[in-house]
């Protein structure tokens, strides 16, 4: 199945301030996060952000603060964010409204990803994991969580692929301001 933006909404799990340094390529993941970020604006897709424990981890990384704009952000302590009620229900209000896809990226991927893609996956949201767009502190674990969502049959995606599905033409003012991000 494609991505489409009308169908859509972006997920973007736990970039923050004292874990992104940690994360193997953590630059590179934000700079993903931020051209996932600058195309859900352009096209309308909603976006979610959470964060972990950001007591003890900080808040989302300022570079990505400033493009998240009015995003609703979630605090949570669960590993998936399938597992903090407050986001299910705003998930699931994400579904009920007929944005059944879900576009998935942050960190780490072995574990808050991970779990929140196979619990979306089960259940019945599509999920599409954005593999430029995430990082574990060891690139094995990133192996190992990529792997084990293609056998929980999530979608294996980048962030060029998100933005042109989204997309789905040339020709548009949308396609030559994100093409511009693209680049």
């Amino acid at each position: 199945m494609l991505m489409e933006a009308a169908k859509s909404s972006l997920l973007l799990i736990d970039v923050q301030e004292r874990l992104l340094p940690a994360m193997a390529g953590g630059d590179e993941v934000a700079r993903r996060c931020g051209m996932l970020l600058k195309a859900a604006k352009q096209l309308d897709v909603p976006v979610t952000v959470s964060e972990q424990y950001p007591k003890g981890l900080g808040h989302t990384v300022p570079v990505l603060a400033a493009e998240i704009g009015n995003a609703p952000v979630f605090e949570k302590l669960s590993f998936s964010c399938w597992k903090d009620a407050a986001l299910k229900e705003h998930l699931i209000g994400h579904h009920e409204r007929q944005r059944p896809l879900v576009i998935i990226a942050g960190i780490e991927a072995h574990v808050c990803v991970l779990q929140t893609a196979i619990d979306l996956s089960a259940a019945g949201f599509g999920v599409f994991a954005v593999a430029d767009a995430m990082s574990s502190r060891a690139p094995s674990s990133l192996a190992l969580a990529l792997e084990r969502m293609r056998q929980n049959s999530i979608s294996i995606v980048n962030a060029e692929m998100v933005v042109f599905e989204l997309l789905k033409q040339a020709g548009t003012a949308e396609f030559k301001a994100l093409s511009a991000v693209v680049r």
